[in-house]
């Protein structure tokens, strides 16, 4: 579980005095808290739920650092780029656009769709096939080529 480590990785990171990796160390704890506290929400959290979390966490920090980089912020724009690459550490090793495609290419032939009407479901079943390897926006991309 990612939850275990971050208090571990945390210490390191004071330790050395490392201010980037701890920023990015809190805000993943931070995100998984208030996940664990929600009203709904399970006695414990899985992986799955954890990495879904992690990756809500970078999309966010990429939109905000695509504004900070159009506004020509470069300061606040590598802020964002550390809390990346700190959260990234804790997902699953991403996919490549080839195996992505290849992944996708099965689950169109399992699914049997043949248009871009399908996408929906072609994208849906895709979604759970990749979770955690590859970004949501880089699969409908790909399953819209495939279609097309």
């Amino acid at each position: 579980m990612i939850s275990d480590t971050i208090n571990q990785e945390m210490k390191t990171a004071m330790l050395a005095k490392d201010q980037a990796t701890l920023r990015g160390l809190r805000a993943i704890k931070a995100a998984l808290l208030l996940a664990k506290t929600e009203k709904g929400s399970a006695e414990e959290i899985t992986e799955e739920t954890e990495i879904k979390i992690l990756q809500k966490l970078i999309k966010q920090r990429r939109e905000s650092a695509d504004i900070y980089k159009q506004q020509n912020r470069e300061d606040l724009y590598q802020v964002e780029e550390e809390e990346i690459a700190v959260i990234s550490r804790f997902l699953p090793k991403q996919l490549d656009r080839a195996e992505v495609a290849a992944i996708i290419e099965t689950v169109i032939k399992q699914s049997g769709a043949t248009s871009v009407k399908d996408m929906g479901k072609v994208v849906g079943l895709a979604n759970k096939e990749l979770a955690g390897k590859a970004d949501g926006k880089l699969i409908a991309e790909i399953v819209k080529e495939k279609l097309a």
